[in-house]
């Protein structure tokens, strides 16, 4: 989740829709500008009793941390009624920062291609590796937490998870769960224009499914398999309804900018961010915040920050800020993490492979959309298309599309490889049918005997 560092008391207050619509307008870049951003999430372990260690214990997460100033990246810190407290890093590869129960993420930094993208992943895994092994802690590639309980979990002191945390349980019931036991892989791509967004939006929202399925990672729930493949997808149907969800709107005749600022504006509140501190105003209207009636700061407009901030707290399969973020998959090991990017990248980023894409699926119909969304993550790839036929039916040609793009692209790295490389732990998910989660279920059912202990030997980084 995103990480605030500076105030933003001289920031332009918003006095028009013009102002609303500007951080997506201005994310237009020329193809030749796009850059891709992958973000990743691991859970962290102490090896002596595999506890999630606490934010201040010695040996804990802000020790982890401050580890990495080793390494060149440098605090981020905010004000708490202790003291301020380290909840990021910053360096050129980007922001590592806390998840709200001590996950711990890497928001890389935009980068040109995909040999970059997996080099960047490489270069933090080896970094908080060698500083888990000085003080005692490991990583876990999973998207789910696959044998804590909420109550065993830390909370991190970060102002707006104490909001968050309040809210979730007010407007659904698993909102806690994705807040605490859950790990994602992600992927922000650009746009050209409009035009360019709107069908790149429709491509992967419409696709998002089909990336769960082939990451689905998240069989177990303390201890025992939970009945998913994707519980973490699964759990997201429950968080909070007014932020979620596949945004049937995005295949509407006229959809653009317009349509999607008048979707936040309907989307309630979290918080203001004010000197260095998160106000609570979860449940608020941003349209009361425009007229100054907002009940958590009266007689105060947003500035900018405040509308950028409330972009970052809406949470549907896909989302628009001055990017496109792909929000469907599970956390993973280093090879996934590498193919989520390259599989939305040979998609969206050459459009023989972005219209061939929709042609795909341009002509599903809303509840076919939302009941595949709503049964990928029991079923996987046996999820049930739109007009008939399962998933798995078009797993091969999407990637086969994805290749082509990639090809397409002719980034090489030192070698003379392409980036189409990146694809092949997918292409061994689609020729055998079987998604991670259903082969560690083989392995729970056989050799693991009924036991989920044996996961964190095979499944750490």
């Amino acid at each position: 989740m995103s990480t605030r560092q500076v105030s933003n008391r001289n920031d332009p207050v918003i006095e028009s829709r013009d102002q609303l619509i500007e951080p997506m307008a201005k994310g237009e870049k020329p193809r030749e500008a796009w850059r891709i951003g992958t973000e990743h999430e691991k859970f962290v372990y102490r090896t002596k009793d595999r506890a999630a260690p606490s934010y201040s214990e010695p040996g804990g997460i802000r020790d982890l941390l401050l580890a990495l100033r080793d390494y060149g990246w440098e605090t981020i810190e905010e004000d708490s009624d202790t003291g301020p407290n380290v909840i990021a890093m910053s360096g050129t590869d980007g922001a590592v920062s806390l998840e709200p129960a001590g996950q711990l993420e890497l928001s890389g930094a935009p980068l040109e291609n995909l040999h970059q993208t997996c080099a960047e992943t490489g270069r933090h895994l080896a970094q908080v590796k060698t500083i888990g092994d000085k003080l005692g802690l490991a990583y876990l590639g999973m998207g789910l937490w696959p044998d804590k309980t909420r109550e065993e979990l830390p909370i991190m002191p970060k102002g707006r998870y104490d909001i968050m945390l309040r809210h979730m349980p007010r407007v659904g019931t698993m909102g806690l769960d994705m807040m605490l036991r859950t790990c994602t892989i992600q992927t922000n791509l650009d746009y050209s224009s409009e035009a360019d967004m709107v069908q790149k939006f429709r491509v992967s929202l419409a696709l998002q499914p089909l990336a769960t399925a082939l990451f689905a990672n998240s069989p177990f729930l303390e201890g025992k398999p939970n009945g998913y493949l994707s519980y973490r997808s699964h759990i997201w149907t429950d968080t909070d309804p007014a932020r979620t969800g596949m945004l049937s709107f995005v295949f509407d005749e006229g959809f653009g900018y317009e349509r999607y600022v008048d979707y936040m504006l309907d989307v309630p509140m979290y918080f203001v961010f004010r000197d260095g501190r998160y106000i609570d105003a979860a449940g608020q209207s941003f349209r009361d915040f425009l007229e100054g009636k907002l009940p958590a700061l009266p007689g105060e407009k947003p500035t900018r920050s405040d509308w950028i901030d409330h972009l970052s707290t809406a949470f549907p399969e896909v989302r628009l800020k001055s990017f496109l973020e792909m929000r469907g998959a599970d956390g993973g090991p280093w090879s996934r993490i590498c193919a989520l990017p390259a599989l939305w990248v040979g998609l969206l980023y050459d459009q023989t492979a972005l219209d061939a894409a929709w042609d795909l699926v341009k002509g599903w119909d809303m509840d076919g959309r939302e009941k595949l969304r709503a049964s990928v993550p029991k079923l996987g790839l046996d999820a049930p298309l739109p007009g008939g036929g399962k998933l798995r039916d078009i797993a091969a040609e999407v990637l086969a599309i994805a290749r082509g793009g990639l090809a397409a692209r002719g980034k090489l790295n030192e070698a003379g490889d392409n980036e189409t490389g990146y694809l092949h732990p997918l292409d061994e998910i689609v020729s055998t049918g079987k998604t991670p989660a259903e082969r560690l279920l083989e392995l729970y059912h056989g050799p693991w005997g009924g036991k989920v202990d044996p996961i964190y030997e095979a499944k750490s980084f």
